[in-house]
């Protein structure tokens, strides 16, 4: 499948139980920032069980235009020959970040206080999202942004030649801003520093102080305060990425809604500031276990065990683990559509700027298959039909976004007619062997 290229049309019909091992992809937040981080070492960076999605690849692509040495192994391995902090080359070719604003905004961070020049893109998708809520802070640090109007890409980024160190307060809860702000911070000499007034997820200070870079993070009356000292020489790592928990999402809330279903998803990374939804779905009623929980590389991880919960209820989310689980509302949203009652999301207006704006897509979507939902700007709320009693038939709007087109398969799965997508080929942006995978689980997905 390819997020850039002919529309993919795909069907989701309702199916047995789904059982066995679902083995997903690595995590695409770790992935991504160890290519970064092991471009700006000095030396050679090994990763094992990176996301090879095309968001992820595509920040490969990426780092070799920095002058990187990046390079896929024979056994799925990645090295990357690192050119150090402030050792980036200016790119000879506009950056194509495809669907990825991950890998743009912390692209942008890290080249944006070295002197070089560099212009970005993405796909239709990319190219509408907001890029000021970056730039904006890079400024400080004296790059400059140049982009179309509304701080949308195409974007040229001139990087500042003698860039100073800031103190940045992040206006909404973004672990992407946090992340473009730090990267920058490595090559401005004395101490950068970000608050946050709800904590985000924190893969990226993890990271930073494996290869060596000073980090500290303090709870204070201000919120969330990291402090990050410039002018590291960053170490190379040996990386093993967990399983990605925002892929897992579907495998396992797939099995909830699908009578007789008794899934296993090995290696998740549950990170605190990640694995909101498995608390949210637990408080709903799923019958949702962790196995062999251990820490790998820095990172919590466990075996998930998730089986048909048919007497799940609808909840109030809290509000601040918003940020926690921002990117598993959509399918959170078709398991609501399968719970008893209301469940109630609010504190989400960051679904708004997403891939797409996630709440308008799963609102349309879950209204043609027959659920009743309410909006707002910052909340929503889906009403509840009971297992096996959402009605399908209808098709979706993916919006080119991964994750709309996954949980509209996911509902198709437990649903009284089949439910399908308009495009389900932005789905190998993220889960590149999600129809192999869910159909070595008894799932019937089809492309049509």
């Amino acid at each position: 499948m390819s997020g850039h290229g002919t529309p993919i049309p795909m069907t989701s019909h309702p199916c047995g139980p789904l059982n066995g091992v679902a083995e997903v992809p690595g995590d695409k937040s770790i992935s991504h920032r160890a290519l970064i981080l092991g471009a700006m070492a000095v030396g050679e960076t090994r990763i094992t069980g990176l996301l090879e999605g095309e968001d992820v690849l595509d920040t490969a692509k990426a780092m070799r235009a920095f002058g990187a040495e990046v390079t896929r192994h024979a056994d799925g391995s990645w090295s990357v020959h690192g050119v150090g902090v402030g050792g980036f080359s200016e790119p000879d070719q506009v950056i194509d970040c495809g669907n990825s604003g991950t890998g743009v905004r912390l692209i942008m961070g890290a080249m944006a206080t070295s002197p070089i020049t560099a212009t970005f893109t993405g796909d239709a998708s990319l190219n509408k999202r907001p890029m000021a809520r970056v730039t904006d802070p890079l400024a400080l640090f004296g790059a400059k942004a140049v982009g179309r109007k509304g701080g949308r890409l195409p974007m040229t980024i001139v990087g500042a030649a003698d860039p100073v160190p800031v103190r940045y307060a992040v206006p909404v809860p973004s672990a992407q801003v946090k992340s473009a702000v730090l990267l920058a911070g490595l090559n401005a000499a004395g101490q950068t520093v970000v608050i946050e007034k709800e904590a985000t997820r924190d893969h990226s200070e993890r990271m930073l102080a494996g290869f060596g870079a000073e980090v500290t993070v303090e709870d204070t009356n201000e919120g969330r305060v990291i402090t990050l000292t410039g002018r590291p020489e960053l170490k190379p790592q040996v990386i093993a990425v967990p399983r990605d928990p925002s892929s897992a999402a579907f495998p396992v809330c797939a099995a909830l809604i699908t009578p007789g279903s008794d899934v296993l998803v090995p290696g998740i990374g549950l990170n605190p500031t990640r694995a909101g939804l498995f608390t949210t779905l637990r408080e709903m009623g799923a019958d949702l276990t962790y196995e062999n929980e251990r820490t790998e590389g820095g990172e919590p991880v466990a075996d998930l065990r998730a089986r048909y919960s048919p007497d799940m209820k609808g909840i109030t989310v809290p509000p601040e683990r918003a940020a926690s689980m921002i990117d598993e509302y959509p399918v959170l949203s078709v398991v609501a559509a399968n719970a008893q009652g209301v469940t109630m999301m609010g504190g989400v207006k960051e679904l708004r700027v997403k891939e797409s704006d996630r709440i308008d897509a799963m609102a349309r979507g879950l209204r043609a298959n027959g659920v009743t939902v309410e909006e707002g700007d910052d909340w929503w709320a889906v009403h509840g039909l009971g297992i096996g009693k959402v009605p399908g038939g209808g098709t979706c709007e993916s919006f080119l976004d991964h994750r709309i087109a996954m949980s509209f398969m996911v509902m198709g799965m437990g649903a009284i007619a089949p439910v399908s997508v308009d495009d389900g080929s932005p789905i190998a942006t993220s889960f590149p062997i999600f129809e192999p995978l869910m159909g070595g689980l008894g799932a019937k997905v089809e492309r049509t």
